[in-house]
């Protein structure tokens, strides 16, 4: 009985001490925001025009006869909207036709994205108006 009235009041004296000698250390977490990415830099930007997206968006709705329910937006690809290779090259074809441009074999077949495709248009626009 003696050896548990001991361990008891020095597991008493242990809490009291325990609690009263706590001084935790304040961490300040304020500077972890600086390490978290910001999404700024890590959102890629299409070059192109407004108009020139919404131009691609309807050469594709039109090429690969895409239902009116289907949402197409800048990042979506063409890959989604069940594009196989043919339907890839009817694609670069449709566009070379509407801008009245001629794409080069390696940008063209790089080209996985409405925004992508805007981006090379533009491009090939810039360097037969230099």
């Amino acid at each position: 009985m003696a050896s548990l009235s001991t361990t008891a009041s020095s597991l008493s004296t242990l809490r009291t001490s325990r609690s009263a000698n706590t001084s935790r250390p304040h961490v300040d977490f304020s500077s972890l925001r600086r390490l978290q990415p910001r999404r700024r830099l890590l959102q890629v930007s299409c070059k192109a025009k407004p108009e020139t997206i919404q131009t691609v968006i309807e050469v594709v709705t039109k090429t690969l006869d895409t239902s009116k329910d289907a949402e197409i937006k800048g990042h979506t690809k063409f890959e989604d909207l069940g594009a196989d290779s043919l339907d890839q090259v009817e694609l670069v074809m449709a566009r070379e036709e509407e801008f009245d441009i001629t794409l080069e074999e390696e940008g063209a077949e790089a080209i996985t994205t409405v925004e992508e495709a805007a981006d090379l248009i533009e491009k090939t626009l810039a360097k037969a108006n230099a």
